[in-house]
């Protein structure tokens, strides 16, 4: 256990380390991982409550604070109510980082590893960090993959959190990945349909592109030659507020210019800077279930037939192969797709849970889908609602989402 005291301009940021299991429960398993977290105060605030913030992904590790009114945007709200904890989640940031090194160890061995890298283990971690600063509880800020966490905090440790707040996170607690991934096609052929009627030139643009990539005529700075299914994932950036810019910028240049192939590759939404979210990312809908590779299997006939739409967040097994930085994580990849996740959430502990907050639910969300936030939100009554089609997915970073949350729990008009 260590801490270090850090100031930043406006900000007190106390850094501390624990040493915990990496497999929580089972006293024969000696093995421990490392977890970090940040904990930020503004002057005035030490004695504020806590607000833990758990991360989107998976496998993305909590934002840097630097300037409590710019990074991240939300941060300065969040200090007016809370000290905030910044939890890089195992596996993440400084939480003992999973990377190409673990993979000196087998295939076999790191699939095992990952395992133990869940929302519930994310909990479990929590719950430690919570018990070494001394709070008998805390509020939770769960964006994305950080509101599962939260649905799976509320299944085993409700009494820990005070409010929780949920942006862009409230998954389905009982549907099969399959049932996920389908709608979230149905999502993207709207957000790409949409798209297409703002800006009819650029279909022929894509299908023309399309075409370049089946011939392995697009070849990225890093190497990879761009295969059809991984240029139509770009429409990822679709789930953003500001993400139709970052397609139609890319579209309107010249394929073969160094200009398009550098903004193509920041553009896809998996890369080998986080191998986690590639390669575990279709566990985070798997409750009791093996996905199986689930996004592909459920992949619509119109999509096959149409090159010129969209993709989100829908993985592909081929990528494991022509992704030059998923290539070495083939073998992993694919015995996790066969891995059978037991259950993470429990519906009667989280209806029972009297959980209070507030939950974001956006209308054109592609990545969670609509339909099965509002049906895990009948399971909390005591956290309101606000559904919105003012935000995408990213809302909480681009815009006043958490004072609109707080403004909710504390039962005040939405500023």
């Amino acid at each position: 256990m260590t801490t270090t005291i850090h100031r930043l301009f406006d900000l007190t940021i106390e850094e501390h380390t624990l040493t915990v299991p990496l497999v929580w429960g089972d006293a024969a398993d000696t093995r421990t991982i490392d977890i970090f977290a940040r904990v930020v105060t503004r002057e005035g605030g030490e004695r504020l409550p806590f607000l833990v913030y758990l991360q989107g992904g998976p496998g993305h590790e909590a934002p840097r604070p630097f300037h409590a009114s710019s990074s991240p945007a939300w941060l300065d709200e969040a200090l007016a109510h809370y000290r905030v904890v910044m939890l890089d989640q195992r596996g993440t940031g400084l939480s003992t980082p999973v990377g190409d090194g673990d993979l000196a160890r087998g295939s076999e061995a790191v699939a095992e590893y990952l395992t133990h890298l869940r929302a519930d283990s994310i909990v479990r971690d929590c719950e430690a960090m919570r018990e070494h600063l001394s709070a008998e509880t805390w509020s939770v800020l769960g964006q994305s993959f950080g509101g599962f966490t939260t649905l799976a905090y509320l299944s085993t440790d409700a009494d820990s959190l005070a409010d929780v707040f949920i942006t862009g996170g409230l998954s389905t607690v009982d549907r099969h990945p399959d049932e996920v991934y389908a709608l979230c096609y149905d999502k993207m052929r709207a957000a790409s349909e949409q798209y297409y009627r703002r800006f009819p030139q650029h279909r022929d643009v894509m299908r023309g592109l399309v075409n370049r990539a089946a011939a392995g005529d697009i070849v990225l700075p890093d190497g990879e030659v761009v295969s059809p299914s991984r240029l139509r994932s770009v429409g990822s950036a679709l789930g953003t507020n500001e993400g139709w810019q970052t397609l139609w910028s890319l579209l309107e240049r010249d394929a073969a210019s160094n200009a398009f192939r550098h903004d193509l590759m920041h553009a896809l939404p998996y890369s080998g800077r986080n191998p986690l979210y590639f390669v575990f990312h279709e566990s985070s809908y798997a409750s009791g279930h093996a996905t199986r590779w689930s996004a592909e299997r459920t992949e619509p006939q119109d999509f096959r037939d149409d090159v010129t739409l969209f993709t989100g967040e829908h993985i592909r097994r081929d990528w494991t192969e022509t992704v030059p930085a998923f290539r070495p994580w083939r073998d992993v990849t694919l015995a996790l797709a066969e891995f059978e996740w037991p259950r993470i959430y429990d519906e009667v502990a989280i209806a029972t849970s009297g959980a209070t907050g507030a939950a974001a639910v956006y209308v054109n969300d592609v990545y969670v889908p609509l339909e099965y936030s509002l049906e895990t939100a009948r399971l909390l009554p005591g956290v309101k609602l606000w559904v919105t089609s003012e935000h995408e997915h990213n809302g909480l970073r681009s815009g006043p989402v958490l004072t609109h949350l707080i403004d909710l729990a504390q039962g005040r008009r939405i500023r």
